[in-house]
């Protein structure tokens, strides 16, 4: 064996130190992501309900809020939805994989060769919902069971008792998302760089078509407003975005407590698929969202003229919706 040098003994003691510092620090960085905060630096969502804080990521929240939504077309309480969603923390953390145990897929993970549809229908998030709703519809009693066992009744899981950790943080997210807790969910974004669109036919540009076929998906068929073919000309504050064809009003008339929770449902809604559909601002119930200062949440709406109907000017019988 060759004899090294002490100053090539110095060089390598020296590399190593380095390398090992590297990896501390690496290996440090992927310990403080994963144990303290496993989204540091990512975009986020937020429900804060009661003193509870759940935190989800985007791709998340998204699959959150049309699960959420599904329970509100379905004219479910807030209880369905939690159910729902701790299933799914559970069986697949949220998100709409294509693989699984045996055939399951999903965000259900719900599996094709017991009957809950084809690979495809189970891989679209609405239509497994619907299928999981329509399966613990048929559950007596589910409504008053433990949450666990009203998941277990419908999944049939190997351990049942594994959905009772993830509780807590499924009735936080579903009390905000179905409109139980206004303005209690919100994304941090990061404001959306697109190119302009012109307006199509019926007075709206692609995006905003987008959005309006999105809620109409999730919802149904809502009152809706504030676009024509042609464009709107009035009506509106100087400098909208109802003039450039790119937002729209959904109506919740009257102004009722069941109104004001299923505008809220949908307003949270629209914040959850922010990111992805490229929207710019919500505004209900006296707040607004916007994705330029997403990292403050919903705040007071005070922009409306002083003059007009009360309702329509501070967004109270109306979810408000722009892109950019």
């Amino acid at each position: 064996m060759a004899t090294r040098s002490p100053a090539a003994r110095v060089l390598i003691a020296g590399a190593t130190a380095l390398a090992v510092l590297a990896a501390l620090v690496v290996g440090g960085v992927f310990l403080l992501r994963t144990v303290v905060d496993p989204l540091v630096g990512e975009p986020t969502c937020t429900a804060e309900v009661g003193g509870a804080n759940t935190v989800v990521d985007l791709e998340q929240a998204r699959y959150a809020a049309t699960i959420a939504a599904v329970s509100v077309r379905r004219g479910l309480p807030a209880r369905a939805a939690s159910i729902a969603l701790a299933t799914t923390y559970q069986e697949s953390k949220i998100l709409n994989l294509d693989y699984g145990d045996r055939d399951s897929v999903g965000l259900f993970q719900q599996r094709p060769s017991q009957g809950w549809g084809t690979p495809q229908q189970l891989m679209d998030p609405y239509y497994a919902s619907n299928q999981f709703y329509a399966a613990l519809e048929k559950i007596d009693g589910y409504l008053s069971m433990p949450i666990h066992d009203a998941a277990q009744a419908v999944q049939r899981s190997a351990d049942g008792s594994a959905y009772a950790q993830h509780e807590g943080r499924a009735r936080t997210l579903a009390s905000a998302l179905t409109g139980f807790s206004p303005a209690a969910f919100s994304c941090d974004i990061d404001l959306p760089s697109v190119a302009a669109e012109q307006p199509g036919r019926q007075g709206l540009t692609p995006r905003a078509q987008a959005v309006r076929a999105e809620v109409e998906l999730a919802f149904g068929d809502l009152p809706q407003g504030g676009f024509a073919p042609g464009g709107v000309e009035s009506g509106h504050q100087e400098g909208s975005a109802h003039y450039d064809g790119r937002a729209i009003d959904i109506f919740f008339r009257p102004v009722n407590d069941d109104n004001q929770r299923r505008g809220w449902a949908l307003a949270q809604f629209l914040v959850a698929q922010a990111e992805r559909m490229s929207i710019a601002t919500v505004i209900f119930d006296d707040r607004i969202w916007t994705a330029a200062r997403s990292d403050q949440g919903w705040r007071e709406y005070g922009e409306g003229s002083e003059s007009g109907d009360a309702a329509i000017r501070r967004h109270l019988d109306h979810v408000h919706v722009d892109v950019a």
